[in-house]
This record gives C-alpha cells, structure tokens and sequence, in this order.
C-alpha cells in the first residue's frame, strides 16, 4: 500500500503540507517489485482521474537555479542530500556521476554536513528542468508503503491464503492463469509448499505493494520479496467498487477497501479481489529492519524515493515534486519536495506520474492510502 507525505514546513522527506489530510492509495496502487527489476517493487492503480487544480503554476524554465522551484527555501536539504548521496551510485551518466562523487567528498570533509552545506550542493551542482504533459496539464502523484502483517505457518481460521512460490522454470513475462484460478488450486500454481499463511485481504495488499513484512505466531519475522508474477496486467479494483456501490466514489482509500473486504471475507470478498487478475509469487528473505530495495537495487528511503516511468525517467534522478489538491476522503492538502527515482510500477506511465514511498507499517500504509494528488515535477539536471 501507499502512505506518507510532506508538507509547506522543513521536513525529514518530502514535506506534506498544512491540510492534514491524507494520502492515496486508492487500491489503484501498483504492484512494485523489491530487488531490481522492470516491473517495481509496487503497483498503483490508475483510478478515476483527479480533478485539475485551478492554475497549475509556472513551469520552471530549463537551466535555471533550483531557487525557483515553489517552496525551495522551506525543503529540508540536508534530508535530501542524505537521501540522494544513499542512492546517488545507481546514476550511469557522466555529469550525475561527478556529482555524486562531490557528495561523497563533502561527506568525507564535512563533520557534520550541515543544512546550508546541503542546500548550497544543490544550487550549485543541478539546474532545472520542468517536466511536462502532452496536453500541458498536471500529472498524478500516488504513494505506497511496505505492509507488515500478521502471517501463520499453517492454515488457522482467517489464515487461510497461501503465499504462494513461483513455479519452478517461470521466466519473466511468461503468462500464467489469472488470480482466480490460481487462488482455486494453489498447489497447481506453484507446485511448492506455501511459503506461509495469510489473511487474504492482506495477501491482496501485500501482491499490490509487491513485497512485505511477515510476523508469526512466535514473533519470528520474515521479508517477503516479489519472486514473479503470473504475467496479467494490474487491474485497480477501487472504481469498480464503486460503481457498484460497495464504496462511495470519494471513500476508495487503501483503508477502507481493505476494511470492506475483510468484513466480508470469503467469497464476496475473493469475487471482488478477482476483479484485479494479477498475481504476485514471493520468496521469504530475513528481516534486516531496513526498508526494501526498489528496482534500482538500493533500499528506498521512507518519503525521499518515488517509482517512475523508466521511459521519462532514470534512476538515480533527482527530482522535485509538488502536488496538492487529493481528491480523496482524509487526503493531505499537499506534498512538495526532493525526491530520488528508485522505483517503477505497472501502473507508472507517463512523464509527469510518480508512486511516492511512504516507508514501512501502518502508519505508511494508512497515509499512502489517501494520496491522489495532481502533480508537478521538475528533473534537477546535473552539471558536470
């Protein structure tokens, strides 16, 4: 699931601003892979547009200084050095290179980096390019988060969903049976043991996400890591829910469809969840503590890493977000910040759409949840 944000003050990660709202994660989430991978660690679901906001803002001119971007003088910095010097070695062309190397340097020669420090990097070493539209309108931010959930070792009552390995010899884009059919006989599928055992709605969120935390009855814990998917395309089930009336158009947060669908676990529930044909397999790797990897093979940090389009976007990009305007129940009013490309999802499409990483557990999850916001973006360009 998704959830995190920023706001209008100083923050640790792009910031979430004044409105508390929160953020979206409108089951349109989209399945993201962990370790590298085209597909993404999570997967967002397209959804119900978002309602424009009366005037999108000035695009930033390319080669300008990033002091022009909104709300630059309020970002915290040094959080997004720190951010982008973590990840900043997946970048391949030259000029991002050389800056990273310059990050490292005033990591070596600066005890500590200080917030001015941080900030003069970024003026210095980047100029800005806006990204844009085919039409010249807003995009659209989503989140999404690594769950944690409770899991068993064998079926027991609720726990009656196994997670399920990949079959032996499956190779990437290779097309399986749709999520039905497998959860029908998932011994077919997989043709191993089940890995473990789960509530279903937590299964279902934890295969949107694309990996998890996984605690047992004996408070042992377990990372469970995208391993393969059964090749069908992500379908977001929140629109259909609520042209069926099961949830109001703007009630289709990751929290109250996961509510709906646990309160009528079974074959109400399953029908629904069928809706979305994709499947994900997993493997259970240990629990570091960390946050997962994203598919540009580093871990992704809490509110600072967003998934991306990887035909606009490469990874190692730094780039700055503002959004504001959610449409949902509890949104945020707004999130503004830098952010690192780490990731990519199904569902990621376009030069102007961004899945922001909440970071890990419920709290993520319920903030991510609720974002749905039109969005900005803006490509700090290195220089050499």
């Amino acid at each position: 699931m998704r959830r995190h944000g920023r706001g209008a003050h100083p923050r640790a990660a792009v910031t979430a601003a004044a409105p508390a709202f929160m953020l979206a994660l409108v089951l349109a989430l989209a399945a993201c892979s962990t370790p590298p991978r085209p597909s993404g660690p999570f997967e967002p679901s397209p959804g119900p547009p978002p309602p424009a906001p009366a005037t999108p803002g000035p695009a930033a001119p390319a080669g300008q200084s990033p002091t022009i971007l909104p709300g630059w003088a309020d970002e915290d910095h040094l959080a997004a050095f720190n951010a982008w010097a973590d990840s900043c070695r997946v970048a391949r062309e030259p000029a991002a290179q050389t800056q990273c190397a310059r990050a490292m340097q005033i990591r070596r020669t600066s005890k500590p980096v200080t917030p001015s420090l941080a900030r003069a990097f970024f003026e210095s070493g980047f100029s800005v390019v806006a990204a844009e539209t085919a039409d010249g309108g807003p995009g659209l931010l989503t989140a999404y988060f690594a769950p944690e959930y409770a899991a068993r070792r064998s079926p027991d009552g609720a726990f009656d969903m196994p997670v399920l390995a990949p079959p032996a010899g499956w190779t990437r884009g290779q097309v399986l049976p749709p999520r039905a059919e497998i959860e029908a006989n998932p011994q077919a599928a997989s043709g191993a043991a089940p890995l473990a055992w789960m509530r279903a709605e937590d299964l279902f969120f934890m295969q949107i996400q694309g990996s998890g935390y996984l605690t047992f009855e004996d408070g042992s814990t377990a990372r469970a890591a995208y391993a393969a998917d059964n090749g069908q395309k992500f379908t977001g089930i929140a629109r259909p829910m609520a042209e069926q009336g099961l949830l109001p158009p703007n009630g289709t947060s990751g929290e109250a469809i996961r509510a709906w669908l646990a309160a009528h676990r079974g074959p109400e529930a399953r029908a629904v969840m069928a809706l979305n044909p994709r499947y994900i397999f997993f493997s259970l790797d240990p629990d570091d503590g960390g946050d997962p990897n994203g598919a540009a093979g580093v871990p992704l940090p809490a509110r600072r890493a967003i998934a991306v389009d990887p035909g606009h976007w490469r990874y190692g990009d730094l780039v700055w977000i503002a959004a504001d305007g959610g449409n949902l129940a509890g949104a945020r009013g707004s999130y503004q910040g830098l952010v690192v490309a780490l990731d990519t999802g199904s569902a990621i499409r376009g030069p102007v759409r961004a899945d922001l990483y909440m970071g890990r557990g419920a709290a993520a999850g319920e903030e991510a949840g609720a974002v749905r916001h039109p969005l900005r973006m803006w490509r700090l360009v290195p220089r050499g």
